[in-house]
């Protein structure tokens, strides 16, 4: 090849494709090499219309949950329990599945997760979502940004019905008595909007917060991308409007389409504990959630949270996320929930987990592994998509039913006395902590 060169493509006015690389990305390459900094995205054309991450990367490890089976006795002590009092023998309707979830009163171990200001989970999705999860008396988890992208909602706002207010009045329209709650998430680009003040002291808002029903929660990191703050894809008008208040990047070829980005914004230990601490004085009767990404050090985080006075700690595993990030992220960065739950181990309060949850299964693993309630965000998405009015209320049945048969076959007539004997792990590494939590025979 020295001296050669290499004919001209007349249609690309680059060099025709000569080389091969079959042991190596060569159809990745080539994409870059068309797109540059866009490649690090997925396919724009997918975006408000795909949900991603949720799977590693081929090659890559799993998470360990996946691994985990449950394991029922053949000695069933809490089941003679229930005999006695029931009269009869338990079946596994009796499985009780109410709750406490970040203080709140649940009719089952979930939560509706943030699905905050992103296309995908835009006005009428994350409307009907609103008022599916207050049908069924679960929590709801309003996200970050929703207030700067689409407004408060005071009543004078145009499309009133697309801004935070509108999904909280949605919610509470449905809401059963003495279930449920919302919680308010807050980024940095939302506490410069002051949002939790907005909320706090909205006359709108007043029931909910007057029946300890109104939450704020601190976030602090994400499933999809840890150590990045959200970000969206925006049509120029609209970056425009907003670019005082994010970051925007034009990675995107052709000029239609810019990056807007928030900040993940900076913590310490003692950072943490200070703004828990704000929010606690600040908002004497709203409960005080935390929301934390699936970091190395997230036992240490979720610690600091619980001490400095938190009611709920939230844990995106790396498979959690709804929204749009960069590939790198959604294959390879941030630890699997099973990991996060391992490192966390025995704690004094409140634990949610999110990533992945569709199913009773993974949901009972994660409440035997020490988690109180799990988050439901691409499958919550992919429910109310599939029917606005019953689709959220249709999977939570389903899964609620296999959650009650789970739990029945466990020898347990309650989802909070689910413990870490009810499962079992071919990883040998995974022995001692099962056995020192079992030893332990801590509850929540």
């Amino acid at each position: 090849m020295a001296g050669q060169r290499l004919p001209q493509d007349s249609r690309s006015g680059g060099t025709l494709n000569k080389l091969r690389a079959e042991t190596f990305p060569e159809s990745a390459v080539r994409a870059r090499a068309r797109s540059g900094a866009a490649d690090a995205f997925p396919d724009t054309d997918q975006y408000g219309h795909a949900l991603f991450g949720g799977d590693p990367a081929p090659g890559t490890t799993s998470d360990p949950l996946d691994g985990l089976r449950l394991v029922p006795p053949v000695f069933v002590p809490h089941r003679l329990a229930k005999l006695i009092e029931l009269g009869r023998e338990p079946v596994y309707r009796d499985v009780r599945l109410d709750t406490a979830v970040g203080g709140f009163r649940s009719t089952r171990p979930l939560y509706v997760s943030a699905f905050g200001s992103t296309r995908a989970g835009g006005v009428d999705l994350g409307l009907a979502a609103s008022r599916q999860a207050g049908r069924l008396g679960i929590p709801l988890v309003i996200g970050e940004n929703v207030t700067p992208v689409n407004g408060y909602g005071r009543i004078e706002q145009r499309d009133a019905g697309r801004s935070l207010l509108g999904r909280v009045n949605a919610y509470a329209a449905a809401l059963p008595d003495s279930y449920g709650g919302v919680v308010v998430q807050q980024s940095t680009e939302d506490a410069d909007a002051e949002v939790w003040n907005l909320v706090y002291s909205d006359p709108n808002v007043q029931p909910l917060l007057e029946s300890g029903r109104l939450a704020f929660e601190l976030k602090v990191g994400q499933g999809a991308k840890p150590g990045l703050g959200g970000m969206t894809v925006l049509d120029p008008a609209t970056a425009a409007r907003l670019a005082e208040a994010f970051t925007m990047d034009p990675v995107f070829s052709g000029g239609d389409l810019v990056l807007r980005s928030s900040s993940p914004g900076t913590f310490t230990d003692e950072i943490l504990r200070q703004q828990i601490r704000l929010m606690r004085n600040n908002f004497p009767r709203a409960r005080v959630w935390v929301k934390l990404p699936p970091a190395r050090d997230v036992g240490a985080a979720a610690m600091v949270a619980w001490e400095a006075g938190a009611d709920a700690v939230t844990v995106d595993g790396a498979e959690g996320g709804t929204g749009w990030a960069p590939v790198a992220f959604l294959r390879s960065v941030g630890l699997p929930l099973g990991e996060c739950l391992r490192r966390i181990g025995e704690h004094p309060s409140c634990l949610l987990v999110s990533g992945r949850m569709w199913e009773g299964t993974r949901v009972a693993k994660c409440l035997a592994l020490g988690a109180n309630a799990a988050g439901l965000g691409r499958a919550a998405l992919l429910a109310v998509d599939t029917d606005g009015e019953n689709g959220l209320v249709n999977l939570v049945e389903c899964l609620s039913l296999e959650l009650q048969m789970l739990t029945s076959a466990l020898g347990r007539y309650h989802v909070g006395d689910l413990a870490a004997e009810d499962v079992w792990s071919p990883h040998a590494d995974w022995d001692s902590w099962f056995q020192a939590r079992t030893a332990g025979a801590w509850r929540r």
